[in-house]
């Protein structure tokens, strides 16, 4: 799913040489709007802000944890959508 959409590393390597992982390919508009909702989620939403932080503090670029958390997003879609079920937050606001 997530080569279909572009979100998908693909990798530069040859031999010994080992390249930055790129993403490519897919449906343009869709990687455009998970793009979107992936990096309004990293403001908005607790989890995934967490998960994004995460990332940065690890050492990540911010497009490249940008782009992570819409990876997410789409397992997340595909979890919601196979169970049939709503999404719950593990972050429970007091």
């Amino acid at each position: 799913m997530a080569a279909l959409a572009g979100v998908a590393p693909y990798d530069d390597d040859s031999g010994k040489y080992h390249g930055r992982r790129r993403i490519q390919g897919g449906r343009e508009r869709l990687r455009k709007s998970l793009f979107m909702g992936a990096f309004t989620a990293t403001r908005h939403n607790p989890d995934l802000a967490s998960f994004y932080a995460r990332l940065r503090q690890n050492g990540k670029d911010h497009l490249c944890a940008v782009i992570a958390v819409a990876r997410k997003l789409i397992v997340l879609a595909n979890t919601v959508l196979s169970r049939k079920t709503e999404w719950t937050p593990q972050y429970q606001q007091k």
